[in-house]
């Protein structure tokens, strides 16, 4: 036999006995294998349909399919009870235990949209029960090994907005076909529904759909009566991924617990490996028959434990264990309205940090309703990195809603927690809206220079006036000097709002907004957010003088010796060092366009 014939035999012959190991493994007072089930055999579901009580259903099996993906089989089974039959599959249900000749068999796992029966594919528990074999003594706090987020280009110019439209468009998996899905998980959230409206498609292809809920169990609730409600099969097994002030929680069910061991859902919760998250008790206000699909209304009731392991299989998580959050802080000053400050946890996920304080930014800011068409928000963002400088952001948008603070804040946030130099922890998020019932939007009326020809080491003024359809005219002046040893020739001078103006900065210097590294990163995340929306700028163009080399200026090395410094070994080439004279005038809105004069220089 060839050596390659013998290795493959080896490795066959030793998966073949890892596989009859593990079920050997498997009590087979306690959990019935798939292969000793038959079509035509009585089974119970245990479920919650209403409040916290576990309730047996009756099923039926269909049949048993091997292979129903690569490496994994399904049992079939068919609902009999009139609640069952009325709803259909139902989301929430995921992990609901099925016992067959008083054994358990495994938990429903998926079903299929439109489904005119109550059609159920459970996940053997045997396959569950291997998803608990991880190693959590070794968790990361917040799947540092996996990047979910399509990688943005960090060797270009950074782009909050790029950043925060990555996030917005990213899709982790898709329906497949015939209408099949795994069941989804409800959110149960204390924010309105109109928060997710732009973040639906992402939530649904990690399987979750928001749906109305409740806060979790504190004072007034009336769910303290509850508070030592301890997990067991069938029960509510609650994901809380922010919580506090604002609540939002994914609701799903137990399938077993042994000793601290908690397994769930019977497929995976975000798809993305170990996790580490918050697990918790929770309630069923009731089951929200729907054609398309039907959902349990729930809410969380306590947090319990965590689950560190997220298997394509089960998810599982040990009680008594504490899992990593991050304080967020959320305070919005509506016209309408007191301050209001939310005091919350949420998860540390490099792709569900970013999103879910999204969301949790938009639910804050509208919880009185939607912004009116004429409206300003200012608004202040610090987020606090283990180990390095805070990203400070303090900035104003009118007539956006709230896209600018979010490309800020969440595209920030998401280019730092996803950044290929090195991991870093979220150690805060604080958030300050204040909005107001009034735009502020402005276009150059006219743009006038005291003289448009002059000499090196002469000062100019510059008039500008600005239009208003709410405040009319108004003239602002602003001088220029002339640098003494510029070299004559023809100049542009611009006016013009803050996105002319980044888009200016940003081609002439790309270098200057390009990290090599996360500090780097911090630095440009924080001059972009800061560059103030409600300022008019004044650029003068100026001949380059000197190269850049990465982020660094050498304004006195002649452009001719750049090529020495060249090297395949950079990821950036040397460039010139582009020059320019700016001033900043605040002014009260947001210029919307800009103007060009051209200035000439004489001997």
């Amino acid at each position: 036999m060839s050596k390659k014939y013998i290795s493959v035999l080896k490795t066959t012959l030793c998966l073949f006995f890892i596989s009859h190991i593990c079920l050997a493994e498997i009590d087979k007072k306690r959990y019935i294998t798939i292969d000793e089930i038959t079509p035509g055999m009585d089974a119970v579901c245990l479920t919650v349909y209403k409040g916290v009580e576990i309730e047996k259903f009756p099923l039926k099996v269909i049949d048993v399919i091997r292979n129903f993906e690569p490496g994994r089989n399904a049992i079939l089974v068919v609902g009999t009870d009139e609640r069952f039959i009325h709803t259909g599959p139902v989301a929430g249900c995921s992990g609901s235990p099925v016992y067959i000749d008083g054994r358990l068999a495994g938990a429903t796992a998926f079903g299929w949209s439109f489904a005119k029966d109550p059609l159920y594919g459970v996940t053997p528990i045997a396959e569950m029960l291997e998803a608990g074999k991880s190693n959590n003594s070794k968790l990361k706090t917040q799947n540092q090994e996996l990047s979910v987020i399509p990688s943005a280009d960090f060797s270009k110019p950074i782009s909050l907005k790029d950043s925060y439209n990555k996030l917005l468009n990213f899709r982790c998996k898709s329906t497949q076909a015939g209408g099949l899905t795994y069941l989804p998980c409800p959110l149960a959230t204390t924010l309105p529904q109109s928060s997710f409206s732009a973040f639906t498609g992402g939530l649904e292809s990690f399987g979750l759909m928001s749906a109305a809920g409740g806060s979790a169990g504190s004072t007034g609730t009336g769910l303290e009566k509850y508070s030592n409600l301890q997990m067991q099969p069938g029960g509510i097994i609650s994901v809380p991924l922010v919580y506090g002030d604002i609540e939002l929680a994914a609701i799903g069910t137990i399938t077993e617990v042994v000793g601290d061991k908690v397994y769930g859902f019977g497929h995976s919760f975000l798809g993305q490996g170990d996790l580490d998250v918050p697990m918790a008790t929770g309630y069923v206000h009731t089951v929200v028959a729907n054609v398309v699909r039907s959902f349990k209304l729930g809410q969380t009731i306590d947090i319990k434990g965590a689950l560190y392991a997220d298997k394509s299989a089960a998810i599982v998580g040990t009680i008594g264990r504490k899992a990593k959050t991050i304080p967020m802080k959320i305070t919005v000053e509506r016209f309408n309205d007191k301050p209001r400050r939310y005091n919350c946890s949420i998860v540390s996920h490099r792709y569900f940090t970013p999103l879910l304080t999204a969301i949790s930014i938009e639910g804050a800011a509208k919880m009185l309703g939607d912004l009116p068409i004429d409206h300003s928000v200012y608004y202040k963002t610090r987020i606090g990195v283990a180990g390095y400088n805070a990203i400070s952001m303090e900035n104003f948008s009118t007539t956006q809603d709230l896209e600018a603070c979010l490309s800020d804040t969440i595209g920030g946030l998401t280019a730092i927690m996803n950044n290929p130099y090195d991991r870093c922890d979220i150690t805060s998020l604080d958030i300050e809206l204040k909005v107001l019932d009034k735009t502020a939007v402005s276009h150059i009326w006219s743009l006038d220079v005291s003289d448009a020809t002059v000499k090196p080491g002469q000062t100019i003024t510059i008039t500008t006036v600005l239009e208003s359809y709410l405040t009319g005219h108004k003239s602002y002046k602003q001088t220029i000097t002339i640098p003494k040893n510029i070299r004559p020739g023809n100049y542009r001078l611009i006016a013009g709002g803050v996105n002319d103006y980044i888009d200016f900065a940003i081609n002439s210097a790309p270098y200057k907004y390009t990290p090599q590294n996360l500090p780097s990163l911090i630095s440009i995340v924080n001059e972009v957010g800061n560059i103030q929306r409600n300022n008019l700028y004044m650029v003068l163009t100026l001949p380059p003088g000197g190269i850049a080399l990465e982020n660094a200026e050498l304004p006195e090395l002649p452009l001719s010796k750049a090529m020495l410094l060249n090297s395949d070994k950079r990821s950036m080439p040397t460039m010139p060092a582009v020059k320019w004279l700016e001033e900043k005038i605040p002014v009260d809105s947001i210029v919307i366009d800009s103007r060009m004069l051209e200035i000439t220089v004489e001997e």
